[in-house]
């Protein structure tokens, strides 16, 4: 009986397995063509407790990445939230700044519970140099050491920094952008709203890529098959429990903590929208993007055909990742009224 058990159980395994390299299967020849390789073969673990605490000490390690040639960045420390510690930023400038510079706020990503502004040198000093405006990176705190709302109150007091501090950092505060992606992108759509209520600053822009907008997401069984690459379901439920402090529920959650509850986006700031259809976030995305442009909110919306979530960082040498890629610096230059 125990060996007749035993059978039973390794068939199941044996087929569980089959049924799983089956569907990994079917996801790999739904990508776009030229972002197969590889890489995306192998099933990108989920992130655990285990997984978040051992990139943060590879985090915390790593040397920062080197900036292109021509940009300065400068570290600096800034008032918190009241009641929160002081803020680390990066501004970076590129040579030549003109004088009332546009600027833009960047918000790293990382399911709210890894990440850092410092690895995002390359992509702030991009920007800089590319469109030639101030960019100020921030180093929110991380969940679930600090859950919601103290992430988003960390880029609110930079957002509310850099138009304070205008003049001295040479910029025009009627023109800052918000850019985000993922969790970053979650975190700059709710600063949008959160800077609307409060009436302090009033963001020119906002760009986000692939933005984590909705917990409900994470309450869902099936998928369409989206979330097999980089950004799988059990991430998305680990991160959104650990920024809410406590798991999703179905009927409510904080005001600004998931920007795809709010009802009306009436009044937001004109925004640009980018996603693939093989990315968990894809119907919330696309969901947002229409709820903007029916209240009135002029948006871009961008869906790229068997895209995974964050391709364009692990494929930035294909084609259809640089169209991806200047869609959004064309967004930014119209956003801000760059000539």
């Amino acid at each position: 009986m125990k060996s007749g058990r035993l059978l039973g159980v390794g068939a199941a395994l044996v087929l569980g397995a089959w049924v799983l390299s089956t569907r990994r299967a079917a996801s790999y020849a739904r990508l776009h063509p030229e972002l197969r390789s590889p890489f995306v073969r192998f099933r990108s673990p989920p992130f655990s407790p285990g997984v978040v605490a051992v990139m943060g000490a590879m985090q915390a390690r790593a040397k920062a990445p080197a900036l292109p040639d021509g940009v300065e960045v400068e570290e600096r420390r800034i008032p918190g939230p009241p009641g929160a510690p002081d803020v680390m930023v990066f501004v970076y400038r590129p040579p030549n700044l003109s004088a009332n510079a546009a600027a833009i706020l960047n918000i790293h990503g990382g399911g709210y519970v890894t990440g850092s502004a410092a690895s995002y040198h390359p992509q702030s000093a991009a920007y800089a140099r590319e469109l030639g405006v101030v960019v100020v990176g921030v180093e929110y705190r991380l969940a679930p050491g600090t859950p919601f709302p103290g992430p988003l109150e960390d880029c609110y007091a930079a957002l509310t920094w850099m138009a304070r501090e205008a003049e001295a950092l040479g910029i025009d505060p009627a023109r800052i952008a918000l850019v985000g992606d993922s969790a970053g992108g979650g975190l700059a759509a709710a600063l949008a709203q959160l800077a609307h209520d409060r009436g302090e600053v009033r963001p020119a822009f906002q760009l986000l890529y692939y933005p984590m907008l909705d917990d409900r997401t994470a309450l869902a069984n099936t998928h369409d098959e989206r979330g097999e690459f980089i950004w799988r379901p059990a991430s998305n439920v680990l991160g959104w429990t650990s920024y809410l402090g406590c798991p999703p529920r179905l009927d409510s959650a904080p005001e600004y903590a998931a920007p795809a509850r709010r009802e009306s986006l009436e009044g937001l700031p004109p925004a640009w929208i980018g996603v693939g259809t093989l990315d968990l976030f894809c119907p919330e995305d696309r969901e947002y993007a229409r709820r903007l442009q029916q209240d009135g909110v002029p948006c871009e919306y961008v869906e790229v055909p068997g895209a995974y979530h964050a391709f364009e960082r692990f494929a930035p040498d294909s084609a259809v990742a640089r169209t991806f890629t200047a869609s959004a610096l064309n967004a930014l230059r119209r956003g801000l009224e760059l000539t």
